[in-house]
């Protein structure tokens, strides 16, 4: 399918019932989940990420700063409006603005999870969002887990599939988000005594931890969590050298041989990501330090198939509608209840960052001193 340039992009109601749909998906829960943890040792701040679906493919996005943005709202909700105030670097599968997760400039961290038995909040006077887009509004708006948590007095989710997230910042607070019974429920503080999450509630996990914390080794939610958990308590006894590969080496020790896709980790006070693939297992890393996010210029991304390795900076490409009409012809392809999706539907969402526009300056962004470009 060609994408005609320069036409007015429109978002029909079939397309929000299609977004809603890839949102919503499926009541069954999947047979695969991911895993995610924060290694804490009081100076070094990790987070690491298994992405476990039956779909591999996804493109590394590095989004911009001083863009202004439009949710994708349900017929029955205000959109969300608002302009990114940092840039950020995230994994995308379903599409530009879309992410499964990422960092920003500023350290915070947002990473998403399977939860069957989401309810998300009833309609209210609140500006809506979908739950992927929910994580790029964060990276593009919050600096640290309380601003993450009090958004939820001015957005909310306004449906879709079952999802709950775990947050972190370069202060090395952290947080589970999940919403229990229409609302919001965040544990922080003392109430996460251990910084895992997998795919069943934060309470009922920890319950299981701590009834049996050496688990019984298999796969499943609460052993996966048990796992991360006991690694996570082991590094910050023993502080040990290195934490990048330490956090690898905790995402091997959780992965599932038949639907890991993609393990993730981010050296929170570094700026620094690292990531491999199932069918390239070679460790890829992109220091966000060095990236330009002011806006105006080319949105860069890497397809997570490329054949690279070592630092990516000077692999990634400039971003076109094609390419993410790709990315997204593909998962929808590969997703049942989406498969027949009709193709003008496909090229309406894989040009939904066309109703993004550049607004520079933007206030309270990270000091342009600080980034350096390669040429």
């Amino acid at each position: 399918m060609r994408i005609m340039r320069g036409e007015i992009v429109k978002f029909t109601g079939t397309t929000f019932f299609v977004l809603a749909a890839l949102l919503v998906g499926s009541s069954a829960p999947p047979a695969d989940g991911c895993t995610t943890f924060l290694l804490n040792d009081g100076r070094r701040f990790v987070l690491g990420k298994n992405y476990d679906w039956h779909i591999r493919s996804g493109m590394l996005t590095v989004n911009q700063r001083g863009m202004t943005k439009v949710s994708v709202a349900d017929s029955g909700g205000k959109p969300a409006r608002w302009t990114s105030r940092y840039g950020s670097v995230t994994f995308n599968q379903f599409g530009r603005e879309f992410p499964m997760g990422g960092m920003n400039e500023a350290g915070l961290v947002v990473e998403v999870m399977w939860l069957q038995g989401t309810v998300y909040p009833a309609a209210d006077d609140r500006a809506t969002l979908d739950n992927l887009q929910w994580i790029q509004y964060q990276l593009d708006t919050a600096t640290t887990v309380g601003d993450v948590l009090a958004s939820d007095d001015s957005v909310r989710i306004a449906g879709g599939v079952p999802l709950h997230y775990l947050v972190a910042d370069a202060a090395g607070q952290v947080a589970t988000v999940e919403f229990i019974g229409g609302r919001m429920v965040a544990h922080t503080g003392s109430s996460l005594p251990v910084a895992a999450l997998t795919n069943s509630t934060y309470d009922a996990s920890l319950d299981y931890y701590q009834r049996r914390p050496q688990g019984f080794g298999s796969t499943s939610s609460f052993d996966r969590f048990a796992t991360a958990a006991k690694r996570t308590e082991k590094f910050a006894r023993e502080r040990p050298a290195d934490a990048r590969a330490y956090a690898f080496d905790t995402l091997a020790a959780v992965a599932q041989p038949s639907s890991t896709r993609w393990s993730i980790v981010y050296e929170i006070a570094d700026r620094r990501v690292h990531f491999r693939t199932d069918r390239r297992p070679a460790v890829r890393s992109l220091d966000l330090t060095e990236l330009d996010f002011d806006c105006g210029g080319t949105v860069l991304v890497l397809d997570l198939g490329a054949p690279v390795s070592g630092d990516i900076f000077e692999h990634l490409v400039p971003f076109t509608l094609e390419h993410n009409l790709g990315l997204i012809e593909f998962a929808f392809t590969h997703v049942p209840f989406l498969r027949d999706t009709p193709e003008s539907v496909l090229s309406e969402i894989a040009r939904f960052p066309e109703s993004t526009a550049c607004a520079m300056p933007v206030a309270g962004q990270i000091p342009a001193r600080r980034l350096r470009v390669r040429q």
